[in-house]
């Protein structure tokens, strides 16, 4: 089975930095349990990441972009990332709830 090396950018180690400070915050006994299981699922990707769906995003990107879902519904983050060739590109990493990457609306 082909392997994928996982790359993860900036913007996505930033904003996983600032989710693991937020729940800290919030539930200090869940904050590293859920950072491992994150860092897990992203692990995941090096074999078959082309099974998660793609993400509307991709169109702000300009690239295809898919998206793997980490955690439960109400807490669910979305890993949006990008295949190179043989890597995944970790491109960011966002609550659920969050609206979608994307131009801005105009008034």
């Amino acid at each position: 089975m082909k392997r994928y090396r996982v790359v993860v950018g900036e913007n996505a180690e930033r904003e996983l930095a600032e989710a693991f400070v937020w729940i800290e915050e919030r539930a200090p006994g869940r904050a590293k349990k859920w950072f491992r299981g994150l860092l897990e699922a992203i692990t995941g990707l090096e074999t078959m990441p082309r099974r998660c769906p793609l993400d509307p995003a991709g169109r702000f990107f300009g690239v295809e972009t898919r998206c793997l879902l980490y955690g439960d519904s109400r807490n669910a983050y979305r890993i949006l990332y990008t295949i190179v060739r043989d890597e995944v590109h970790i491109l960011h990493i966002r609550h659920g709830r969050r609206r979608t990457i994307g131009p801005k609306k105009q008034p």
